[in-house]
C-alpha cells in the first residue's frame, strides 16, 4: 500500500491576515488528493478532521493506521464518511463488501478494523473522497446511494446559484458522532455557492471542488467576514476552511463539491450569516 499522509497545524486568524498567497495554499488548499494506487490523506488540527482520495487500480488499498494516528488501526477512535467521484469500486469492512457506484457513498463507524477500496476497472478507477473524524460512539455502517441521501433544493436563477444539497451523512439519513457530509449539485448555468456566506465558529468545514473542465477554476474566498482572502482551486482540489472563516465561492464554469464538517454539533442549519454589506 502507498500512503501518504500530510499534516496542517491550525492557524489563528490574526496572522491569517498577513499571508501570502503561497501561505495561504500550503495551509489550507489540498492541491492532489487523488494519485491512481496510492491513499493521499491531509490530517488538519482544526478539529483534527482526515481528508482526502483513495484511487485503487490492480489492487486494493488497506486503509492502516500510523503513527500519526496512536492506535492499532484506522477506526479504532474514528468515524469515516465516503464518497466516491470515480468509476465503480468496492469498500471491503471486516469482510463483507459493499458496491459503491459513482456519485455514491457510505458511512462507516468507529470499530470497522479492515477497511479496503478496490476499483471494478483499473482504467477507470474509482476515486474515493474520504472524511474522517474523531468518534466517541460506534454507529451502524450504512450504504449511501444518491437516490438515498437527504435532498434540500436552494437558490435562485437570478443569483446563479440553484442548487441541489444532496446531505449524504445526516441525522435524516444514518447516524454519525460529529461527521456531516454531502454533495451539492449545481443547476445548469449555476456558478456561484453558499452567498450570502456564513461562518459557525461550533464547526470547521472542508470543501472538495470536482467536475471541473481542466480551464475551469473556483475562486473560493476564505477568511473572517472583515478580511477575506481568496484561493484560486483547480478541479479535484480541496480547500480546509477553519471555523472562523467563510467558505463561499464563484467558478468560472460549471462544477459540483462535496462538503464535510464537524466540530461541537451535526446540526447542518447551525450558521453565522454574514449579511453582504458586512463583507471586506
Amino acid at each position: 500500500m502507498s500512503l501518504d499522509f500530510d499534516t496542517r497545524y491550525a492557524d489563528h486568524p490574526d496572522p491569517a491576515r498577513r499571508f501570502t498567497t503561497e501561505e495561504m495554499r500550503s495551509k489550507f488548499l489540498i492541491e492532489q488528493p487523488f494519485v491512481p494506487g496510492e491513499i493521499r490523506l491531509t490530517y488538519s488540527h482544526v478539529d483534527r478532521i482526515i481528508a482526502g482520495g483513495i484511487v485503487p487500480t490492480d489492487s486494493p488499498l488497506a486503509l492502516e493506521a500510523g503513527k500519526e494516528l496512536g492506535v492499532e488501526f484506522f477506526l479504532e477512535r474514528r468515524e469515516m464518511g465516503v464518497i466516491n467521484i470515480g468509476g465503480a469500486g468496492t469498500v471491503s469492512i471486516d469482510g463483507t463488501d459493499y458496491a459503491v457506484g459513482s456519485r455514491e457513498g457510505m458511512y462507516i463507524g468507529k470499530g470497522s478494523r479492515d477497511v479496503s477500496f478496490s476499483s471494478s476497472t483499473a482504467s477507470a478507477p474509482a476515486k474515493f473522497y474520504v472524511n474522517s473524524a474523531p468518534a466517541h460512539q460506534s454507529y451502524p455502517t450504512v450504504l449511501i446511494d444518491l437516490e438515498k441521501a437527504n435532498k434540500v433544493e436552494l437558490g435562485a436563477p437570478e443569483n446563479l446559484n440553484v442548487r441541489t444539497i444532496n446531505q449524504f451523512v445526516h441525522p435524516a439519513v444514518c447516524e454519525s458522532c460529529q461527521l456531516v457530509m454531502g454533495m451539492t449539485i449545481r443547476a445548469p448555468g449555476g456558478v456561484e455557492n453558499t452567498m450570502p456566506c456564513h461562518t459557525h465558529e461550533r464547526r470547521m468545514e472542508v470543501y472538495l471542488y470536482f467536475d471541473m473542465e481542466p480551464d475551469t477554476r473556483v475562486f473560493h474566498l476564505i477568511g473572517q467576514p472583515s478580511e477575506t482572502r481568496h484561493l484560486v482551486v483547480a478541479n479535484e482540489q480541496a480547500v480546509i476552511s477553519p471555523s472562523w472563516s467563510i467558505h463561499s465561492g464563484v467558478g468560472t464554469s460549471s462544477y459540483t463539491f462535496i462538503w464535510g464538517m464537524c466540530g461541537e454539533n451535526i446540526t447542518f442549519n447551525d450558521m453565522d450569516f454574514v449579511a453582504m454589506e458586512d463583507l471586506r
